[in-house]
């Protein structure tokens, strides 16, 4: 049988260092935990570099112009290449979330030996990875961000009208409709920058994923579904031999200009797009705030997704119908 801990503070004082001790307790505990349902970093790279109290990241493009011919060894006119450089810029900015105690739920914490308010803890945490997740896949209307799936310097189209009745829903549409839409979507990328772009990653409204896992390439008598064989047979694959990265992402249901499913095709590498997170989630040493009360909470400073070569990438909307 557990020995109970009988403990008393006779002020706030008193039980700052109980507070302080479990508000550690917490902290790791905080850590422990993950969140599967947020997470932003599977779509998105992100990227922590630098002071976590910059206010914001400053970087350098850099093209060059210039020829290459055919030349006489008396000439002279050796053609000079030029280079250009462009300057850009992206600020940051914090959020948090906290939770707070008063000095009869500490006293009582101490009596009964029981976690001081772990549950307001985690759900602070989840508050923040929450929002980070927002800003990472849709922006923030407050900061004037767009996320991963609204960027208006990404290309977008909607997918072709042959299902039935002329929709572009994936649920009218045939196996063979569904592969071409995502192929000419890929094919888009390459043709738009001449071939040197390339994507290796898909996201689709969940409802579009579930279809395509389910649905076989033969109704009745096939074995292979369409998520199967779109991961082994497209553009992409053709031409490197890797599998296409293929995932779920909830946010797109609603992406699609008009509210519908919108499907995105990227390479997934910082040098495209990053998520800047240069102070992931961090939790404050708790404080007194008042004669008889205690409060702390959790941080995190972000710069939201940048789109930095947005030409590797492209939407192509209305796979899904708007949620009803």
């Amino acid at each position: 049988m557990n020995t109970i801990v009988r403990q008393a503070f006779a002020d706030a004082q008193a039980a700052m260092p109980f507070v302080i001790a479990q508000g550690r307790n917490i902290e790791t505990r905080i850590y422990q935990r993950r969140y599967p349902t947020f997470n932003y970093g599977a779509h998105v790279p992100v990227v922590t570099e630098g002071n976590e109290w910059a206010i914001g990241t400053t970087f350098f493009t850099v093209d060059t112009t210039g020829e290459a011919k055919f030349l006489s060894g008396a000439g002279t006119d050796m053609p000079f290449n030029q280079a250009t450089k462009d300057m850009a810029s992206h600020d940051f900015a914090m959020l948090g979330s906290g939770w707070e105690w008063n000095l009869e739920e500490v006293n009582q914490a101490a009596l009964y030996n029981i976690d001081l308010n772990g549950t307001k803890a985690m759900s602070a945490a989840d508050k923040v990875e929450r929002l980070l997740n927002s800003i990472a896949i849709i922006g923030s209307t407050e900061k004037n961000w767009t996320g991963f799936a609204n960027d208006p310097n990404v290309s977008r189209v909607d997918v072709a009208a042959d299902g039935t009745g002329s929709s572009t829903y994936w649920s009218t549409k045939t196996q063979d409709q569904i592969v071409r839409d995502v192929n000419d979507l890929i094919s888009a990328v390459r043709r738009n920058t001449l071939e040197v772009e390339w994507i290796d990653s898909l996201r689709l409204p969940p409802d579009a994923f579930r279809l395509i896992a389910t649905k076989r390439l033969a109704d009745g008598d096939g074995t292979v579904t369409v998520l199967e064989y779109l991961r082994k047979n497209n553009v992409y694959t053709a031409e490197t031999g890797q599998p296409l990265d293929i995932q779920p992402l909830r946010e797109l249901a609603t992406a699609s200009q008009d509210g519908g499913g919108r499907m995105v095709v990227y390479r997934r590498d910082p040098e495209v797009l990053r998520f800047h997170l240069p102070m992931p989630r961090r939790v404050l040493q708790p404080r007194q705030k008042s004669i008889m009360g205690f409060e702390t909470g959790i941080i995190a400073r972000t710069g939201g997704t940048e789109w930095r070569l947005p030409g590797a990438a492209a939407y192509g909307d209305e796979i899904t119908a708007p949620p009803a």
